[in-house]
């Protein structure tokens, strides 16, 4: 095993992605994939320009985007994980814990000490897994639950 991966899985390839390319515009068409249409939502044009400035991190298997993050700089160290999208049939394969753990080493070196992030409910045993500490009660974000979680970088 390398990574917390079973030797005979496919690596994903993590990196960020500059805002505009080719890879961030793939890496929206998977977040609407898998986040969004599913409960019946899209981005507006607003909120995807507003993306200017935030880090976008990407998986990439086979020149494919087939995982994704954004993270948001906040204030006093700060940095907001977000939009968390994999492949369906990929999901299960360390894919999304690979990029989550690349985006926590990627904050830090931009000098943030702290991640949050607000994780579906489906999702939470996930950043369990990876550390993350559960804070606050639940509440219902994009009408579904939610927890905030935090960790320390």
């Amino acid at each position: 095993m390398v990574n917390g991966l079973r030797d005979d899985l496919p690596v994903v390839e993590v990196r960020e992605a500059e805002f505009g390319s080719a890879e961030q515009l793939a890496s929206i068409e998977l977040r609407r994939r898998v986040l969004r249409w599913p409960l019946g939502l899209d981005f507006a044009a607003e909120q995807l320009a507003a993306e200017d400035f935030e880090f976008h991190l990407v998986g990439v298997l086979d020149s494919v985007v087939v995982a994704c993050l954004v993270l948001t700089p906040l204030e006093s160290g700060r940095i907001k994980m977000r939009q968390v999208a994999v492949e369906p049939e990929l999901q299960g394969r360390g894919f999304g814990a690979e990029l989550v753990r690349f985006s926590e080493v990627f904050a830090r070196e931009l000098g943030f000490s702290r991640m949050v992030l607000n994780a579906r409910d489906t999702a939470v045993a996930f950043y369990l897994k990876l550390e993350y500490e559960i804070e606050g009660e639940p509440f219902v974000e994009v009408s579904i639950p939610h927890r905030r979680m935090v960790k320390g970088l």
